[in-house]
């Protein structure tokens, strides 16, 4: 009994092995879970291309928006684990787990971390005939600043989750709308549908330098290099606000450790790359291309942050 299983263990490491040496054989499925035109899309684009380079199978970008996020990461956490499969992860995976009473996946137990790819602060922007600054918006009675409305990616997102932050903090209410995705906030806060729009900078810096949208503030601790002439929430008044929006890799559990591995130095070459590395930095996404065990840690810690936040601001759970 035991020579059988243990023949059977090393047939199976043997197949795995085997795997990898050959993988990919056949285009890669890259899901967004959310509409094109916010960062998650940007980031997965540009690594989709160099991984497909670097691979000689296609990475196809699969926008899957709904349910913030959770319907594009479901479809993945429920996907054959054979590395074919794969998702472009942000805050919102590791929120989800904990704003969600019944949430259809694990966002930790489901997946198999492959790499961090990048931080970026997040934004709150306005329509550029948008007046007040953030102190002033925050000074503003009730009655005036709850018919203001504000758009984020969806009612678990990073944009969602800062917003209960700075309420809680502040007691500062908008007209809070939600979209499914940050694409689509951007487009109505540019035509003036909506007067603030909460968002990854990344997103919104070509914006902001077209002059179709303005920052009023970011959340980075300290202000970001990309556009140093944005003022930080902390200047602002809310010395405790001070966090990042990332962007990950994730497979299905269950995928082979060698793709895992392979599909980690593969990111992280792509990332290295020249072209990749100009084009983040003008997106003000700074890279951080962290391992499997490293990005684990990230999910496990961002999973009890946000459970705190949603404690405070008393937030009924969906």
């Amino acid at each position: 009994m035991i020579l059988r299983l243990t023949a059977a263990i090393l047939f199976s490491a043997c197949v795995c092995a085997q795997a990898a040496e050959t993988y990919p054989t056949k285009p890669v499925r890259f899901v967004v879970p959310y509409a094109p035109g916010g960062g998650s899309d940007i980031t997965a684009r540009a690594l989709g291309q160099k991984l497909g380079e670097s691979l000689g199978h296609t990475f196809v970008v699969d926008s899957r928006p709904g349910a913030s996020g959770l319907l594009g990461t479901d479809l993945v956490a429920k996907s054959t684990p054979d590395g074919y499969t794969i998702l472009l992860a942000d805050s919102a995976h590791t929120i989800n787990s904990v704003i969600y009473k019944n949430p259809r996946y694990d966002g930790i137990k489901d997946f198999a971390p492959i790499t961090l790819v990048a931080t970026t602060p997040l934004a709150l922007m306005a329509h550029p005939t948008f007046q007040p600054t953030l102190k002033e918006l925050i000074a503003m009675p009730r009655a005036q600043t709850e018919k203001i409305a504000l758009g984020t990616s969806g009612q678990a997102g990073g944009p969602h989750m800062v917003y209960l932050w700075m309420r809680t903090r502040t007691g500062l209410v908008l007209n809070e709308v939600t979209y499914k995705g940050g694409g689509p906030a951007m487009t109505d806060a540019v035509a003036g549908q909506i007067q603030l729009v909460f968002t990854s900078l990344a997103a919104g810096v070509p914006f902001v330098k077209a002059g179709r949208l303005k920052a009023l503030a970011v959340t980075s601790a300290n202000r970001h290099s990309a556009m140093p002439e944005i003022m930080t929430f902390k200047e602002s008044g809310l010395s405790d606000i001070a966090m990042v929006l990332w962007y990950g890799v994730l497979a299905p559990a269950g995928t082979p450790k060698e793709i895992v591995s392979l599909l980690h130095r593969e990111n992280v070459k792509a990332l290295q790359a020249p072209d990749v590395r100009e084009r983040f930095a003008a997106l003000a996404l700074d890279i951080s291309a962290g391992g499997p065990d490293e990005f684990r840690k990230l999910l496990e810690n961002e999973v009890r942050t946000w459970r705190d936040v949603v404690v405070k601001a008393n937030e009924p759970l969906q």
